[in-house]
This record gives structure tokens, C-alpha cells and sequence, in this order.
């Protein structure tokens, strides 16, 4: 048997091949990471309940990689007991269409870190704008509740409520499709709410987003995610629900709101703002999903009217 000739390296020795392994590694790693343009800033703010906002500016891009975004968090070492964060997007990004946050500053001066993130090509000129708007000066202390990540991604138990609301010195309170939630007449807005897909839906196939102001709508969010803030004395103006395509095929939905100046709207049908011509806090809100019958026939359009 003839027997096969083996001839060692050495270690020193590295043939071309070994040579071009490391720096072909090396290439194909910087070739894969990229070095973004990113700024930060300290901001300071005294005690007091703050939005804000992110305004894009002319000649920022849009690559689809989703950038430019900005992240709003605490510098280290600092406690989330004197500043508390929260954001309406659930992954805390603040993008150019939809980036808002808001900031609760319990002591007498806190800080936040904002950290811009840019294409590497991009101007430092194009990176987008924060404006920071003071809601109140002094804000309402906060009742003992779950955090809004943990109570917003809870799974749904057997006989949850199917619609979740959190009232103004109630916390969060629930109902079934085609009852009212929140006390018509009380005067207590609403600050945010949820809505799990009835029997027969899929997650995805109910969304649903809030009015924070005059032309100011949060994201769209579905399986039964928190939409909106809770103890941040910031009400909701209105909202709007909406049914996937394929839903609308077997379902149809229909909503209704009341508000804290009396005034009473809806229902409306998929889609429609659900909001006061004065921009009063939504006060209760009521939302119908039904499935279709041949029998169906479509729900009156909007309606309006000034409760006694």
C-alpha cells in the first residue's frame, strides 16, 4: 500500500492561502458594518409634563433603511424615578413621520440624552429637529400600575376584556365590543387604549391609532398593543379604528366617542376620525365588531351632535 505523503508547514510559514483568509475575513466584516453619522445631546428640563416632536427638514433622504431616527433616553446613572420616558412607537424609535415622545420630569431638573442617527452620506444640516413643547407644569401623580411595555404586550387571557382604556384617577379599565368604555358625563379623559381582535381575526387584522392634537395622529397598532400614554396627564382628542382587507371582507366595524365639552360623535365607520370640532379630551369611546350577513346593510354615515 503506497503510502501518502504529508509535508507540515510551519507555523511561521502561512501559506497564500492562510495569508488571504484573515484580511479577505476582515474585508467582508467592513463591508458588512457601517459607520453611521450620530450626534448626541444633553438636554435639561425643569419639573413639568413635555412633549417632543420630531420635524424633519429639507434635504433629508429617505433610503428605506429607516433612517434618519432618534432615540430619547436617560443619561447613565440617571434615575428613572426623577425622569420617566414614553414613546408611542413600542421599539422607543422617534421616526421622521411618526416621532413624538413624552417626558415627565418629577424633580426640580432632569435631564434626557437625544441621539440622532444619519445615513453616513448624509449633511449634518439634514438631521431632523427636535421641538420640546411644555404640557403642564406640574405633573399628576402617577397611580400604581403595570409599566405601559409589560401591560401593553400581555397576552389575552379567556374572557379579557376585548377593548382597554386607561381613564384619567381610574387607571385602566376594560369592556366587550358594543359597550362603553370610560363614564360619559364625568369630565375624565381618556389617556391611551388597546383593542384585541375578536374571535374569528387575526391580530394584525383590527388597527387602531389616536388623535394627540390638531393634526397630530400617533401610528397605527394592532393586537391589542397600548396606543397612547398612561398617567401623563395627556388625553387623547379622538381615535380611529380600522379593519385589514381581508377583514373587511367578513367584519365590518363601527365606532363611537363622547367627549369632556359634551359632545357626542358617531358611530362612524372604518377608517373615519373619531374627534370634536373643538378638540375637547375624549371622555368614553365604543367600538362594534360585527360579522357580515347577507342581510347586511351599510351603518348610517357619521353623525354629530351636542349631547344635553
Amino acid at each position: 500500500m503506497a503510502e501518502a505523503e504529508m509535508t507540515a508547514t510551519p507555523l511561521d510559514q502561512a501559506t497564500d492561502n492562510d495569508r488571504a483568509s484573515p484580511l479577505t475575513t476582515n474585508r467582508n466584516l467592513n463591508e458588512q458594518v457601517t459607520e453611521l453619522r450620530v450626534t448626541a445631546h444633553l438636554m435639561a428640563l425643569d419639573r413639568g409634563l413635555f412633549c417632543v416632536l420630531c420635524r424633519p427638514v429639507a434635504g433629508s433622504e429617505e433610503d428605506g433603511s429607516g433612517l434618519p431616527g432618534i432615540r430619547i433616553s436617560l443619561p447613565p446613572g440617571h434615575s428613572p424615578e426623577v425622569v420617566s420616558i414614553s414613546t408611542f412607537r413600542s421599539d422607543g424609535w422617534l421616526g421622521v413621520a411618526d416621532g413624538a415622545a413624552l417626558i415627565r420630569v418629577n424633580g426640580p431638573r432632569g435631564q434626557i440624552l437625544v441621539t440622532i442617527y444619519q445615513n453616513p452620506r448624509s449633511h449634518p444640516e439634514s438631521a431632523p429637529r427636535i421641538q420640546v413643547l411644555r404640557l403642564a407644569s406640574e405633573p399628576e401623580p402617577v397611580a400604581t400600575q403595570l409599566p405601559q411595555s409589560e401591560a401593553a404586550e400581555r397576552p389575552s387571557e379567556p374572557g379579557a376584556p376585548q377593548v382597554v382604556a386607561h381613564v384619567q384617577k381610574l387607571g385602566d379599565i376594560g369592556q366587550d365590543f358594543g359597550t362603553w368604555l370610560g363614564r360619559k358625563g364625568s369630565k375624565l379623559w381618556i389617556e391611551g387604549f388597546g383593542i384585541s381582535p375578536p374571535d374569528g381575526l387575526e391580530p394584525e387584522d383590527i388597527e387602531y391609532r389616536a388623535v394627540l392634537g390638531k393634526g397630530w395622529l400617533s401610528p397605527w397598532v394592532s393586537a391589542g398593543k397600548f396606543c397612547g400614554s398612561r398617567g401623563m396627564a395627556l388625553p387623547l382628542l379622538g381615535f380611529q379604528v380600522r379593519l385589514s382587507e381581508k377583514a373587511s371582507r367578513t367584519h365590518t366595524v363601527t365606532y363611537a366617542a363622547s367627549f369632556v365639552d359634551g359632545t357626542e360623535i358617531g358611530p362612524v365607520i372604518d377608517g373615519k376620525q373619531c374627534e370634536s370640532e373643538d378638540s375637547a379630551p375624549l371622555e368614553a369611546l365604543k367600538v362594534a365588531v360585527e360579522k357580515k350577513t347577507s342581510k347586511y346593510s351599510a351603518k348610517s354615515p357619521a353623525s354629530s351632535k351636542r349631547a344635553r
